[in-house]
């Protein structure tokens, strides 16, 4: 039996799925982007009338993704140094890989969880980066 977890400071998940999920003494996350609660703004991200990208901002929405997964494992009993695995999935790898690299390393100064990472050609919504995390309790 797993327990679902829903965090009041992350955005609302664009489906029917909770935040995370707890199974034992493992937190399972599911996808988080760099959206902010209560709004369909994203930082970083300029969109025309028709909803498509004008132009974004890779280094914010970095930020705010790790943010908001921040708030999840905090609202679920967990912390950032307790991430033990991360599957990182990119919509431009070649442009936005390198400050990607840059910023995983500034917020995972010590003892890093193993991670992959994924280009994909979109996400559900405007956003060039998602966060699939495990971490412990």
């Amino acid at each position: 039996m797993s327990d679902q977890i829903n965090s009041s400071k992350a955005p609302e998940p664009v489906g029917l799925y909770p935040h995370a999920r707890r199974v034992g003494n493992l937190l399972f996350l599911s996808g988080v982007g760099p959206r902010e609660r209560g709004t369909k703004n994203i930082p970083g991200v300029e969109l025309d009338e028709k909803g498509n990208i004008v132009s974004y901002d890779i280094e914010k929405q970095c930020r705010s993704v790790f943010q908001n997964v921040k708030y999840i494992l905090e609202d679920a009993g967990s912390g950032w140094d307790k991430i033990v695995d991360v599957t990182v999935y990119l919509t431009n790898m070649k442009d936005d890989f390198p400050i990607y690299n840059r910023l995983w390393a500034e917020y995972f100064k010590e003892n890093p969880p193993c991670r992959t990472t994924l280009e994909i050609n979109c996400l559900p919504t405007p956003i060039g980066i998602e966060l699939k995390v495990i971490a412990t309790i």
